[in-house]
């Protein structure tokens, strides 16, 4: 859920949901007030507590004591000249916040409201001239809100009686000081409960997650990519959360990388020092010989040259792998695709490796399984790069007497496979898969005689896949290696 739709629900809850709970309670509220208020004062119907029609409601108060009196009068109107029964009367009437006053002749003959008649405040005598002979007549006292109600009639001896209920419409009943304090209470904890609800549900939806972000950040200032980021929401902010922890992923595989390629580079300085000093010092030696004399005869002289020759090229191979290394780690090989028969290309290559191979003794099969016209599109040099690695790796590990390298081109579909096999020392099963990662030697000792950057069929594996091919090796110990690698035809 967006954040727009939150707050859109969150102020249609901040403001249509309290006033709807509200009405209803207030309603309900009012309804058993009011079912309460009848039955408690004896009305027949209900009345409305909220109508705002006072006068209406303490009029119906008085309704049931009008009634006793009406049937009264039928019966004995001298009875009102009874003061006990006055008295009883006037007693059930306080309880209804009223009290009776009886006239004779506009006299008063009986008066006991609560306080006396100096809480009422009123002249009786201004509504003696007002009488309804058949029923009874109300009337309200402006001035001290009292609600008066009056109905004369006949005593036994001809005079004229008048009984005034007074009702103080001032003093609220204590049902409704009871309704308007619950809706007060009830609307109170209507909206604290709206409000604490809101409160947990824009926490848990925002602060929250926020809060998860904040801590991230902190945590990857202190430098710990050791966490994950969790959002179960698809808002603007579970969407932050998602790529923040992508960041955050991102920054750790930066970081191993870092942390790796400086492993490498410290292990490539160190296989370095290693190798550059083996032929320096062999270079130093024979040229010191030289120096001492110890070469005397023309032969052994041209023997310690021509040493002294081989471990120069040997260094002069290293430094270009080592330029070649800097250049695939910046992605930066200087290629120039190009269409090459295969057939012709490689017989070259043969021809070209091969003198080398025979002079140190080992024999170089060559089988070409193509047709002629087969071209693929590669690069001329760094395919020679490529053979030469695989070749040169071959004859670093190679430890028979009679040493064998075979060169097969084979006919895949819509791919020339390349197979350059020896008869070495071979690689075993769990070194095979890691033979081309850079820097990876079968041998780790630092003491190996073999040699070398580590980095020369990382360089190959490289270059091929840059052609578009694929490479891998298979090999048994003791018997040998086949390095094989393909590359795409091109369809004439």
């Amino acid at each position: 859920m967006k954040i727009r739709t939150k707050l859109l629900i969150t102020f249609l809850t901040i403001t249509v949901v309290p006033i709807t709970l509200i009405y209803i309670a207030i309603i309900g509220l009012n309804r058993y007030q009011e079912k309460t208020f009848s039955e408690t004062y004896g009305l027949a119907e209900e009345v409305n507590l909220t109508s705002g029609a006072s006068i209406r409601v303490f009029s119906h108060l008085t309704e049931s004591i009008q009634r006793e009196i009406d049937r009264e009068l039928q019966k004995n109107p001298e009875i009102f000249l009874d003061l006990e029964y006055l008295a009883d009367l006037n007693q059930r009437l306080a309880e209804k916040y009223s009290f009776l006053l009886i006239l004779k002749n506009n006299e008063l003959i009986f008066a006991e409201p609560p306080g006396g008649l100096l809480d009422f405040g009123g002249e009786i005598s201004g509504y003696v001239g007002s009488h309804t002979p058949e029923g009874w007549g109300n009337y309200l006292d402006h001035k001290t809100e009292h609600l008066i109600k009056q109905r004369e009639f006949t005593f036994a001896d001809g005079d004229t009686g008048k009984i005034c209920l007074i009702t103080n419409v001032v003093d609220m009943l204590p049902e409704v000081r009871n309704m308007v304090f619950e809706m007060f209470v009830t609307s109170a904890l209507i909206l604290f409960i709206t409000g604490a609800i809101l409160t947990v549900w824009v926490y848990k939806s925002i602060l929250s997650p926020i809060g998860r972000l904040q801590e991230a950040a902190m945590q990857i200032r202190d430098g710990n990519l050791d966490f994950t980021i969790e959002s179960e929401d698809d808002d603007e902010i579970g969407q932050l959360c998602q790529n923040f922890e992508e960041m955050r992923i991102r920054l750790k595989e930066s970081t191993e990388e870092k942390i790796q390629y400086d492993k490498e580079n410290k292990e490539l300085i160190s296989n370095i020092s290693h190798d550059l000093k083996t032929p320096i010092t062999a270079i130093k030696g024979y040229v010191e010989g030289i120096m001492d004399g110890v070469a005397s005869s023309p032969e052994k002289l041209n023997k310690y040259i021509r040493t002294i020759y081989n471990k120069a090229n040997d260094m002069d191979r290293l430094i270009d792998e080592l330029t070649f290394y800097s250049k695939i780690d910046t992605n930066k090989i200087p290629y120039d695709f190009s269409k090459i028969n295969v057939a012709n290309y490689f017989k070259d290559c043969i021809d070209e490796v091969g003198l080398e191979l025979e002079a140190r003794g080992v024999e170089l099969g060559y089988f070409n399984y193509v047709d002629e016209d087969v071209l693929v599109i590669a690069d001329a040099e760094q395919m020679k790069r490529v053979i030469n690695n695989i070749i040169g790796n071959s004859l670093k590990y190679m430890d028979k007497k009679h040493g064998i390298i075979n060169i097969r081109i084979l006919d895949v579909g819509d791919f020339v496979q390349i197979e350059i096999e020896d008869n070495g020392k071979g690689i075993g099963a769990k070194e095979l898969p890691y033979i081309f990662d850079r820097f990876y030697r079968t041998d780790s000792s630092r003491n190996s005689s073999k040699g070398g950057s580590g980095i020369g069929l990382s360089i190959v594996r490289k270059i091929v896949e840059d052609h578009g091919g694929k490479i891998w090796a298979t090999s048994k110990e003791t018997i040998g290696t086949e390095i094989h690698f393909i590359l795409r035809k091109i369809n004439t």
